[in-house]
């Protein structure tokens, strides 16, 4: 007899229930979210045990590697997808939504998701650790140059490492109290920019230190963090069969909608990893803007501009950018600037 498991994870407790390819249900339990307490009641069905299926969550990750570990066949499913499949459901329980993963996994309708491995999962923290302190530090940074503007005080002739030292000096000359006043605000904004400097260096070290990474920066506008970024969001370029793939998993294709006589495409999903697909536009306007160096992708890049504008040009770019990043990963290459190279490489 083959069996199939669907788990409703949330912080505290797990529902777990279990059902034969009949779609009878054998085996309902609620236990803590903890990979000892769900092996024991998911072991006793054995080699019987064909799928275990859970939504995709903060705690997947972690639970799916647990599970495997102990020779559980584990498998992610696609947050959007279940959520479409569970609605015609009455009413919405986790033991409900336990019974629904578990018929998901019998039927086979159902979209699994890559686990990345530990390696990227940890280059995602650090990056995430970076944007959250950058972003911090410069709401501090803003708040202090806002609040001051109504003494008159602008800071506009300064450097971002100078910021403090130039607004110490001038309000110790034109206003000691409010120099007072600012004191802890300052002190915050020197912390956040210390703590994002070291994590910004790290980044820096080990994009250097990456082959992958040294020959995706290769491509005029992508850098360290944009490299970093896509490496670990990809996790494993195997994973899909072909390149323009990638545009679509990161959100960079448009979404289309037809429904008989009515069929458009409208704008980007914007589906996957935000971050990535945020730095890839931003590398693309980049190539529009700022990369002098004339290439095969720039060119391209400049006659899109002339015709649809700079928005949608960058987006476009941002997806021909996933392309290229996912090929030259693939076969181990560097950026060809020309199609003279493009034709030598090929021969």
């Amino acid at each position: 007899m083959i069996v199939f498991a669907g788990l409703d994870i949330s912080l505290e407790e797990t529902h777990v229930c279990v059902v034969d390819s009949n779609g009878k249900t054998l085996k309902e339990a609620r236990v803590p979210t903890e990979p000892d307490a769900i092996v024991p009641v998911l072991q006793r069905f054995g080699e019987s045990l064909k799928r275990i299926g859970f939504e995709a969550s903060s705690l997947s990750p972690w639970l799916s590697n647990e599970l495997t570990k102990h020779g559980l066949p584990a498998i992610i499913v696609e947050a959007r997808h279940m959520a479409g499949a569970l609605s015609a459901m009455r009413n919405k329980t986790d033991r409900n939504d336990a019974r629904g993963l578990a018929q998901m996994m019998r039927t086979g309708w159902f979209r699994q998701v890559h686990v990345k491995s530990d390696d990227s999962h940890r280059i995602r923290v650090l990056l995430a650790n970076r944007r959250m302190l950058k972003r911090k530090f410069l709401d501090i940074e803003n708040a202090i140059r806002g609040t001051l503007k109504v003494f008159g005080v602008k800071m506009t002739r300064t450097t971002r490492g100078r910021f403090e030292e130039d607004l110490r000096e001038r309000l110790r000359e034109e206003d000691p109290v409010l120099q007072d006043m600012t004191e802890c605000m300052l002190h915050a904004r020197r912390t956040l920019y210390e703590e994002f400097q070291k994590c910004h260096r790290l980044v820096m070290q080990i994009a250097r230190e990456d082959e992958v990474c040294l020959r995706f920066m290769t491509v005029p506008g992508v850098g360290p963090v944009t490299a970093l970024s896509f490496k670990s969001c990809i996790d494993d370029p195997g994973r899909f069969r072909r390149s323009k793939t990638v545009g679509a998993h990161l959100g960079l294709t448009p979404k289309r909608f037809q429904s008989g006589t009515v069929d458009y495409n409208s704008r980007i999903s914007k589906c996957g990893d935000p971050e990535t697909r945020w730095l890839l536009v931003e590398a693309g306007n980049s190539i529009l803007s700022n990369v002098r160096t004339w290439s095969v992708l720039k060119a391209w890049g400049m006659r899109l501009q002339k015709r649809l504008g700079h928005r949608r040009a960058a987006v476009a770019l941002a997806r021909k950018l996933s392309v290229i990043l996912h090929r030259m990963w693939l076969e181990g290459s560097t950026f060809m600037p020309s199609n003279a190279d493009l034709k030598a490489r090929a021969i």
